[in-house]
């Protein structure tokens, strides 16, 4: 006969839970199938391209003059060939006029929203005055189809142009385009190109989205025409570009591709220098300070020089001009890694930017796939941060003085940081893989450039140093943004999302750095993510490819992470809200009476009972005592003695148990339940460290999946050998936690400062005026006072140096 072994209850820690609800995480853990497109021989079911994917293809042949005058324009021509690789007969053309944006009738100036007055700043108020001069936008000329002149619609950013008869699958046609646009100063008018004006004779000019360029026609999207309003990037279609610029003759231009009359442009002296750099190690100058100086000071030329550049398989062109650029150079791999800047951003630039640029090529490589590009430029000008195929404009630069900051943070220091110049270098580089050679959708999806481009720039950052001070990717970091209720789910349109930041860059960045840390692993994330990358290099991928991908190359079912990530503005705060131990019960009234009576005589506490007990100690006799005849049998009884039949019962227990039973009633086992709630809805691991009674501590991770049937309540059982003294929820803070207060057992203080408040002073009108009224009669008595003989010569003193500011953290370096 087999008999029953119970698990009594022996001491409950904390209250009961809160209300479960059993099958509250179907939907937590509901497939994304149905939210997905539908894939097929296009886009396969795994997040590959299939045997059927096309895209289109767009070459150009341009030439373009920067004038560098009073009034800074850009004048040009190209020459598209259009192949349309699609199955479909196309009967006009979409080109994107991105400079129509700066237009006062633009779309995106119109609907622009009111600022918040609190911190209207000069930035801004200069910015709406220069808008009411300044002349934007495309002016076209002629627009010829194959030779001959064709209609076309110009809508705000967009224009169609209309064939004069249909392009057929597989068929392509030549548009030949002329145009100008005035070019914007870009350190009064926020856009993503423009000029700075250094001095009165020197600017630097960055050039972006100053040509006409194809729209993308796509297999999930057909013509990509949304405007340009300001926010949403870009969406084209890779091709080869051979770009003739013409410049005043003493500046020096970087652009996308490779320089093809080198000797027609360049100093022998940079040449040479130039051949070194390509075997170095460390950045090489190929143009010194002294030599950009000269240049700078000298009288502008009045000569012009054209500079030839060649860039294959890109979807976008840009460049930089300037008469007092330093230029140096390393190898990078197989690339060359170059920056471009002003004597004004020395020592930061010479120190760091090329070095972050072939570090970023080293880590990116690593993370997804060899850097195909010949070259790799960071240019600093007017541009805080904007990424162009080989080509990135970076805005950080030292003070005046030299001295720069070291952590980066909002407004000026950002500006005049170390690790400001660091990171956005890491990142615009980076973009050369998301999005120039993985060719997203940034005007539909921003997160899909930002976000990833984030996460593989803070494993860079990772790489440059210890500790190094990352502001997005670290899951501690996204917390206040998503306990936060102005947020929208990462899956919006780039132009309807509130905090641009968090929601494109770092939530998105955050979801990755947990998937690879904490769901799948360094390992199995790696592979997957390198997957995707190199499935989707120089082809168009959508939020699903990603997605499916991820699944299909990591083995995980990923659609609840997913779900919660991308789909929800839910944020992550488990609490721990019990702990119960419970011990076997034995059967054995030897151990079981006396270990009865003691719970007993621990639990039973009364104020009354030991005051009574204090009166007896005193002198007090009860009045049992004081009648000994009122005594009968229970006041000599002992229920908790040990009887025969006690042991007679628990010996015939025993002889009903099969020996694998008997053998785990012996067991030395401690039984603890713990029990946890989803407050803030969204499901993740829960990760515990527990501390034992002998001082070992020992991580447990729970994989989410323990919330599949309940999402907002669950119980966990522990079988340990030694009794758990301490509990730590999320101990190495990496599921973004909401709220930490909850997260430990025994319960810790919650510790934090406060500061005294000493009361200002409120003005008093009648003491200011007294003051005032006796300053100025001290001025006017010493006015009239006859000069008086210098005064003696004090003693020499030494003197303390000067202690510096303490408010700020500077690092003073040596140009």
């Amino acid at each position: 006969m087999r008999a029953a072994v119970s698990l009594a209850l022996a001491l409950a820690l904390a209250a009961a839970p809160a209300q479960a609800r059993p099958g509250s995480g179907a939907l937590k853990f509901a497939q994304l199938g149905p939210d997905l497109p539908t894939p097929g021989e296009t886009r396969l079911a795994s997040g590959a391209p299939g045997p059927a994917y096309w895209q289109q293809r767009a070459d150009y042949r341009i030439d373009v003059e920067v004038v560098d005058a009073e009034r800074p324009r850009i004048v040009g021509r190209e020459r598209i060939t259009y192949a349309n690789q699609s199955p479909h007969e196309l009967t006009y053309l979409w080109l994107q006029l991105d400079q129509n944006r700066l237009r006062r009738d633009a779309l995106g100036w119109l609907a622009e929203t009111a600022p918040g007055f609190e911190r209207f700043g000069y930035r801004e108020l200069q910015r709406l005055l220069a808008m009411e001069t300044f002349e934007g936008g495309v002016r076209l000329g002629p627009v010829l189809v194959d030779g001959k002149p064709a209609a076309h619609t110009v809508v705000h950013t967009m224009m169609r142009v209309d064939l004069p008869r249909p392009l057929a699958a597989g068929r392509s046609v030549q548009l030949d385009l002329s145009w100008e646009h005035d070019i914007v100063n870009a350190k009064v008018i926020w856009a993503r190109g423009g000029y700075e004006q250094l001095d009165e004779q020197n600017r630097i000019y960055t050039i972006a989205q100053w040509y006409p360029r194809m729209a993308a026609y796509t297999d999930y999207q057909g013509w990509q025409h949304k405007q340009f309003l300001g926010r949403g990037e870009f969406t084209l279609e890779l091709g080869d570009f051979d770009v003739r610029i013409t410049v005043p003759a003493d500046h020096v231009v970087a652009a996308t591709g490779v320089l093809k009359n080198p000797e027609e442009v360049l100093d022998r002296a940079w040449r040479d220098r130039l051949a070194q750099a390509a075997k170095a190690k460390s950045p090489v100058l190929i143009i010194t300070r002294p030599e950009a100086e000269a240049r700078a000071a000298a009288a502008p030329a009045t000569g012009k020089k054209t500079w030839r550049f060649q860039a294959t398989n890109v979807r976008d062109f840009a460049f930089a001009s300037s008469r007092a650029f330093l230029w140096d150079a390393m190898a990078a791999g197989r690339a060359l890694a170059m920056s471009y800047y002003p004597p004004q951003a020395e020592p930061l630039w010479r120190r760091f930017s090329t070095q972050a640029v072939a570090h970023t090529l080293e880590v990116y490589g690593r993370m997804t796939f060899e850097y195909p590009y010949p070259v790799a430029i960071s240019v600093n000008g007017p541009i805080g941060g904007m990424e162009y195929p080989m080509i990135s404009f970076n805005g950080p630069r030292a003070e005046d003085d030299g001295t720069y900051y070291d952590r980066a943070g909002e407004g000026k220091r950002w500006k005049y940081s170390k690790y400001g110049l660091i990171s956005v270098v890491i990142h615009e580089v980076g973009h050369n893989w998301f999005p120039m050679i993985i060719n997203s959708d940034e005007r539909q999806w921003s997160w899909m450039d930002e976000g990833l481009n984030t996460f593989v720039q803070f494993v860079a950052e990772q790489e440059w140093e210890a500790e190094y001070p990352s502001w997005r990717g670290h899951p501690r970091n996204i917390v206040d943004y998503m306990k936060s209720t102005e947020q929208v789910p990462i899956m919006t349109n780039s132009e309807s999302i509130l905090q641009f930041g968090n929601n494109a860059y770092a939530k998105p960045a955050t979801a990755l750095n947990i998937l690879r840390e904490t769901i799948l692993g360094r390992e199995a994330f790696d592979f997957a993510f390198r997957t995707y990358a190199q499935r989707w290099r120089f082809r168009h991928p959508e939020p699903a490819d990603l997605f499916r991908t991820l699944e299909d190359a990591s083995g995980v079912d990923l659609d609840w992470f997913w779900r919660g990530w991308f789909y929800t503005t839910d944020h992550v705060d488990q609490a721990l809200v019990g702990v119960r131990a419970y011990e076997l019960d034995t059967r054995n009234p030897a151990i079981e009476k006396p270990k009865a009576k003691a719970e007993r005589e621990e639990t039973y506490v009364s104020v009354t009972r030991e005051r009574e007990a204090k009166r007896q100690a005193d002198g007090f006799v009860p009045r049992l005592n004081r009648f000994p005849d009122l005594k009968d049998f229970y006041d000599d009884y002992d229920p908790d003695a040990v009887t025969a039949k006690d042991r007679a019962d628990f010996e015939k227990f025993l002889a009903e148990l099969e020996p694998e039973e008997r053998a785990a009633l012996e067991t030395q086992r401690h039984f603890f339940v713990l029990d946890f709630e989803n407050r803030g809805g969204l499901v993740m691991p829960i990760i515990l460290r527990l501390t034992y009674e002998g001082g070992e501590r020992e991580v447990v991770r729970l994989p989410a999946e323990i919330w599949k049937q309940d999402a907002d309540r669950v119980s966990k059982l522990f079988v340990t050998r030694q009794p758990i003294v301490r509990v730590e929820l999320d101990p190495f803070f990496e599921i973004a936690d909401a709220d930490v207060s909850n997260n430990q057992w025994p319960r810790e203080p919650v510790k934090t400062r406060f500061q005294l408040f000493k009361e200002k002073r409120v003005p008093n009108a009648m003491q200011d005026a007294a003051a005032a009224e006796k300053q100025a009669a001290e001025d006017a008595a010493k006015a009239a006072a006859p000069p008086s003989a210098a005064p003696p010569p004090a003693a020499t003193a030494t003197r303390p140096p000067p202690r510096a500011p303490r408010s700020l953290s500077l690092c003073a370096c040596v140009s």
